[in-house]
């Protein structure tokens, strides 16, 4: 039997000159996936051009169709149905589509994150009504996220959030009982959803290959520059976004030179706070001591950049899971930061983190005076860093997470076996889709179409 897989996902497909297309590390991923399964089926919404025009984040696209995989692969762009009156008007011929695309494969995979407009979620309820086991993925407490950054929204957002805060953990909680597995990206997630499933495991999106980590030479040369007594280099990659941090950290880089410790602080990317940011360091006269390199798409230099600071020096505020603290470690560069599950798990076979409570940044500032005064303690949590970022790879990661998938989500494993083979499935016209009861009304149809590329020469 072929071993297919449907994965519906929240990143959104972005068409340009007409071609089907994801953000690189996405791109990546899926070619993980289809060394792992015969077939892929992605279904992820597809981003309106006048979102894409307006928005504000950057990313490195990449067509679908260039994949060495390409011919393996199925896409499903979805409504992308963020707001009410989408959501609600699209439900019903979206819920029929993937109540067909369930039917077609044999293993499910999809990440659910909250009410309006998460289609992942709504792929957990038509297989728990077909009785079809599957994988709900997780990468952050949701609720958890929303109530720490509920403050930066106007009021009115505040009330939603307030009214639908016990009802999102309800939400995902039931979802999770129902999954066959659990798949939770770092010990937060992992701690906050794991009691409620049956078979829980502890995964990390890691998009880095084992020639990415840094070699001996170049760990040893950063080892000896600490030693030696060279300036302190850290720095931060990820986005300008409160939920990073950012003024804390910049509060930290403050306080560490009004310590007269010497040193050179990078923060790559963008994001709504940088102006701000560039503010705070223009009003103190920072600018010799701080840069900001904006949005960087090229790989090889931002894994150039951490290989060559001494510290990745990090304040999220939220329990999520930045793979940014992955790819530190992967390049030999200690994470010392705000606590969390995540970050401890990260390193708790090896160590090469330093951690103190969230928000506490002099706490943080004063633990890395501490580590610039004991440079042999620096050394060896390099070296600590080093090792730790040895166990992760992309390849043994998507490798791992198949397998478990393979193991306890296979529908020949459930007393109800509902698997129609693709071939068997009778091929419905859009209009099918759209149940009987809403064809008269005024509905906003988006139209979805699946994409299958043609098998290459």
């Amino acid at each position: 039997m072929n071993k297919n897989i449907l994965l519906v996902m929240p990143v959104p497909f972005q068409k340009v000159d007409g071609r089907l297309g994801l953000d690189d590390q996405t791109c990546q991923g899926l070619v993980r996936w289809a060394e792992n399964f015969d077939k892929v089926t992605m279904a992820c919404p597809l981003l309106p051009r006048k979102v894409l025009i307006n928005s504000s984040a950057t990313l490195t696209w990449q067509a679908i169709e260039d994949l060495p995989c390409a011919e393996n692969l199925e896409l499903i762009p979805l409504p992308y149905a963020y707001k009410e009156v989408d959501f609600f008007t699209t439900y019903t011929q979206t819920r029929s589509l993937l109540s067909r695309k369930i039917r077609e494969n044999e293993y499910l995979c999809f990440a659910a994150g909250g009410f309006i407009g998460d289609w992942g979620a709504i792929a957990c309820l038509e297989a728990i009504k077909q009785k079809r086991p599957y994988a709900i993925w997780l990468d952050r407490v949701e609720y958890e996220v929303a109530r720490r950054t509920a403050h930066q929204q106007k009021l009115r957002r505040r009330f939603k959030y307030l009214f639908t805060l016990p009802a999102t953990k309800y939400y995902q909680r039931y979802l999770v009982r129902n999954a066959r597995i659990g798949l939770f990206q770092g010990q937060d997630c992992y701690s906050e959803y794991s009691p409620f499933c049956q078979q829980p495991y502890c995964v990390y999106d890691v998009h880095t290959q084992k020639s990415d980590q840094i070699d001996n030479i170049k760990l040893n040369q950063k080892i000896n520059s600490v030693l030696s007594g060279e300036t302190l280099r850290i720095c931060y990659v990820g986005r300008a976004a409160e939920m990073k941090g950012p003024l804390d950290w910049l509060q930290v880089i403050y306080r560490l030179l009004q310590n007269g410790i010497k040193l050179e602080a990078t923060w790559l990317g963008d994001g709504p706070l940088l102006q701000e940011m560039n503010s705070f360091v223009k009003s103190r006269d920072l600018e010799q001591y701080i840069k900001f390199s904006g949005f960087v798409d090229n790989r090889e230099q931002i894994f150039q950049t951490m290989k060559n600071n001494h510290l990745l020096v990090f304040c999220h505020k939220t329990p999520e899971s930045p793979r940014c603290l992955v790819e530190s470690l992967v390049c030999g560069t200690p994470i010392v930061g705000y606590g969390s599950a995540y970050s401890q798990g990260l390193v708790s076979e090896y160590g090469g983190g330093v951690f103190v409570p969230i928000n506490e940044w002099e706490k943080l500032a004063d633990t890395i005076i501490e580590l610039n005064g004991n440079r042999p303690k620096l050394a060896n949590l390099i070296q600590q860093a080093a090792k730790s970022g040895t166990i992760y790879d992309e390849e043994t990661v998507f490798e791992n997470r198949s397998n478990l998938i393979k193991k306890y989500s296979s529908n020949l494993t459930s007393d109800n076996n509902l698997y129609i083979h693709p071939e068997k499935v009778k091929q419905y016209s859009f209009k099918a889709l759209y149940n009987k009861n809403y064809k008269n009304n005024n509905l906003k149809k988006i139209k979805v179409n699946s994409q299958i590329f043609p098998k290459k020469k």
